[in-house]
């Protein structure tokens, strides 16, 4: 049991509510209740998780030295030594192309997205993370091509507004992870991560930033002509509450409190951010539906 525990850890299922994007495209076009969309949705989402997971494990095996240095990262199942190479890598090909298999279910494009996004991670562990800025630009396009995922597996066209607020919000939470490495190191004194060119004070601005341009880009979305025509769209502009409580109360853990935990660990431990989430979409669904 404590093998198949390890198995399970590897694939990183926390990480999967990430993957929950590729439900947006059927969220927003308002055709939430068309059971076919959802089976389509969700045969993207196992397809998108089994080929993220086999990625999340590249990047484990890649990783092991820096992630030995890391206070939480070291007792995962590589870098722990609960799971050899040789099994992480045939376990990690395991996944991939049932991944693949799954995602040639529904058609030719969400098998190339998953490839595209098969290889920008690769390119991301190998290369690209080591480059400050770049490499949170890369994870928010990682998030842009689950739309895209979601999208076709759906055959629902995407929005200019989707893929923009998708984007501003995925790189805002990369900026605060890389906060998080930094907050690492200056309590340990071990460097977790190769990236050179952050400073906390450069994050904090960056972060500040990209939560008000989050903040401006809601109110011009809620408020646009386009979504005020739909059923009760005029009244969208009231999620802005939920944005806000949100945005805030993210700022705050990490500037005033000065969190040290990963977005991931604080959408599953934070209840004020749990409450704005779910009032969020939960008012969306009432003004939309």
């Amino acid at each position: 049991m404590k093998r198949l525990a390890a198995y399970i850890l590897l694939m990183r299922p926390k990480q999967w509510i990430k993957n929950l994007f590729v439900f947006l495209p059927v969220f927003f076009s308002l055709q939430i209740g068309n059971i076919t969309l959802l089976r389509h949705s969700l045969i993207a989402f196992i397809a998108f998780s089994l080929v993220a997971s086999s990625i999340y494990i590249f990047n484990d095996i890649h990783d092991i030295e820096e992630d030995q240095k890391h206070p939480v990262k070291r007792n995962r199942p590589i870098s722990s030594g609960k799971i050899n190479l040789r099994s992480a890598y045939l376990f990690m090909t395991a996944l991939l192309a049932t991944g693949i298999l799954v995602g040639t279910t529904l058609n030719a494009d969400v098998v190339r997205f998953l490839s595209y996004y098969l290889l920008l991670n690769f390119l991301y562990t190998l290369w690209l993370k080591k480059i400050a800025i770049i490499d949170t630009f890369i994870i928010s396009i990682g998030f842009v091509l689950r739309l895209y995922i979601g999208s076709f597996a759906t055959g629902i066209h995407l929005s200019v507004w989707i893929i923009l607020m998708t984007f501003l919000l995925a790189l805002f939470l990369a900026l605060s992870k890389r906060k998080d490495d930094l907050n690492i190191f200056e309590a340990t004194g071990k460097k977790t991560r190769k990236t050179q060119g952050y400073t906390i004070e450069f994050l904090n601005l960056s972060m500040t930033i990209m939560a008000s341009i989050i903040i401006v880009s809601y109110i011009m979305y809620s408020t646009s002509p386009t979504i005020m025509q739909k059923n009760n769209g005029d009244m969208l502009y009231i999620t802005t509450i939920f944005v806000l409580l949100g945005i805030m109360r993210y700022m705050q853990l990490s500037l005033a409190e000065k969190t040290s935990t990963s977005p991931t660990d604080i959408l599953y431990t934070d209840r004020v951010i749990q409450l704005s989430i779910l009032g969020w979409i939960g008012t969306l669904f009432i003004l939309l539906y």
